[in-house]
């Protein structure tokens, strides 16, 4: 990756901002060109954990969903050309921003950027899969049960493709996680010993997120998510405390040092307490 000066004129940093931007515009555009031609496989394979809800074309056996605009068509498959787009040039733009702010690094906060790259697109596809493997068929199916004796579910097309997409983009960025956990240990933004003791509240935290994450408010994905969130807190702590080990314990230390103290003057002062009321009453 070529890495550009640290310090470079106001223009010379707009210049570069600009070719990196074109680079990630022209990525892009190729490759929605691309997928746009084949939006139909692209969509027919999204609704695959979400195939016994839909209505088949009797001939083919394929999905048939309904459009019920004119521009209806186009602008799903432009939606989907985009978004396919963006996940598969994830490395790219990952890539481009990573190289306009390297310069500003110093050296030894560079070798992190690599590891973060990988661990970055990784967990992105690994929040995707996840959702599409085990989260989207029973969230549909609790959806759709929701309408038993009163309505009958259309299969709109635009409403049915949004949800897939909402859904995997949720998921996506919230598999992020543990790259967050990592960096506010690594810049000692919150400590490890303090993210460690506050566990509870941080469960909570997490309950929460995946509550607002499963759109379908469903107990049995929310529950799932949780479980997911939970688990990559976890890892991405062990992960911490053995890469960042002698941190990690000067950190534990530094915890437990301000803890004595705090309860040294809280003795202290109970002390001082019980003599002046002594005296006070004394006198």
């Amino acid at each position: 990756m070529p890495i550009g000066p640290a310090r470079m004129p106001l223009f010379d940093h707009l210049g570069e901002l600009r070719m990196r931007l074109v680079r990630i515009v022209v990525s892009l555009f190729i490759a929605m060109c691309i997928f746009y031609m084949a939006t139909p496989t692209i969509i027919q394979f999204m609704c695959l954990p979400v195939y016994d809800y839909l209505p088949k074309d009797a001939t083919t056996g394929a999905i048939a969903l309904n459009v019920f605009d004119v521009f209806g068509s186009f602008t799903i498959r432009f939606k989907v050309a985009l978004w396919t787009s963006v996940v598969a040039c994830m490395p790219i733009i990952l890539w481009q921003i990573l190289a306009f702010f390297l310069p500003a690094l110093k050296p030894s906060e560079r070798k992190w950027f690599i590891p973060t790259f990988a661990a970055g697109v990784a967990l992105f596809i690994g929040g995707t899969v996840f959702c599409y493997a085990l989260i989207l068929n029973p969230a549909v199916q609790w959806l759709t049960d929701q309408a038993n004796g009163f309505a009958n579910i259309f299969p709109d097309a635009k409403a049915w493709i949004d949800v897939i997409i909402n859904f995997e983009l949720a998921f996506g960025f919230a598999f992020e996680l543990p790259l967050v956990v990592f960096y506010l240990v690594v810049f000692e933004i919150i400590p490890y010993a303090k993210l460690r003791n506050s566990w509870r509240t941080v469960y909570i935290v997490l309950m929460v997120i995946s509550a607002m994450v499963t759109l379908d408010a469903s107990p049995v994905t929310m529950l799932m998510m949780f479980a997911a969130l939970l688990m990559l807190y976890e890892v991405s702590l062990l992960v911490a405390r053995l890469v960042l080990g002698k941190r990690v314990k000067e950190q534990k230390e530094e915890a437990e040092r301000e803890a004595r103290e705090e309860a040294e003057w809280q003795e202290e002062w109970g002390q001082k307490k019980a003599a002046i009321k002594k005296r006070l009453s004394d006198d």
